[in-house]
């Protein structure tokens, strides 16, 4: 009996090292394959996505546009209304203000932090050691029943009222299909400044030769509600134009 539980911890261990013995880098190697090959990720010069966010027990149409070149925009539509969010250039970040409907630019620091979000096109991950990020698994953890890998991923810093700041965030990829489900950062500016920001992320469907998470809902940890986004579609290398993106003057 005693060699019989010496056995089964033996095997437990192993299962255990097992699961421990891989690393940040292979996770992140398999996350890309298992989602279609480091060639189709890199082949990608734009993005759009179409869908809907939640909002009140409505469903608001919106398209997500990005570029290799960092451009990106987010629109969403209520009563034949559009409401730009998030539109960035290259040079100038601007939203639509909601109470007054008109385009406003935003200042010196988020459009600075903007531009290093450039460098995310197609997911953090990708390239990460030529941007300069660095990686590390920090162990497994158990997400709402589903196993996973913990992995830090450390970016440039951010500026926070004329401050760097660390820009670090927390990547839980699922350890049977090497994806993230979960992604946690700090809340380091608006309301929820000080608390712990949660996206989570599902449904990944296939596009073009590449897998997304069709669901991602973003909210604060803990709490109730979240902002959901429902894709519906997503185009590879859509044309896009500089007039998409640029502020509008004199409107």
């Amino acid at each position: 009996m005693k060699t019989i539980k010496l056995l089964l911890v033996a095997v437990i261990v192993s299962f255990t090292t097992m699961a421990q013995a891989q690393t940040a880098e292979e996770i992140i190697a398999n996350y890309f394959e298992n989602t279609g090959g480091m060639d189709a990720w890199n082949s990608l010069k734009a993005l759009k996505f179409e869908g809907a966010v939640k909002v009140q027990g409505m469903e608001l149409p919106m398209t997500m546009i990005q570029t290799k070149e960092g451009k990106q925009l987010s629109v969403a539509e209520f009563q034949g209304m559009k409401f730009y969010q998030g539109v960035f250039d290259g040079e100038t970040m601007w939203n639509t203000n909601q109470m007054t409907m008109a385009a406003e630019k935003s200042d010196a620091e988020t459009t600075a932090n903007a531009k290093l979000e450039m460098n995310d096109f197609g997911d953090p991950f990708l390239n990460y050691k030529e941007k300069g990020y660095t990686v590390e698994l920090l162990g497994n953890e158990t997400i709402e029943g589903t196993e996973t890998y913990k992995i830090k991923l450390t970016k440039e810093p951010t500026m926070v009222d004329g401050a760097e700041v660390p820009t670090v965030a927390y990547y839980y990829f699922d350890m049977d299909n090497f994806v993230p489900i979960v992604i946690e950062q700090d809340l380091l500016t608006g309301p929820g400044k000080g608390m712990t920001g949660q996206t989570k992320l599902s449904d990944y469907q296939e596009a073009g030769g590449i897998y997304f998470p069709f669901s991602i809902v973003a909210g604060a940890k803990g709490q109730p509600g979240g902002q959901e986004i429902v894709i519906k579609s997503v185009e590879i290398n859509p044309e896009v134009s500089d007039e998409m993106f640029a502020f509008p003057e004199g409107k």
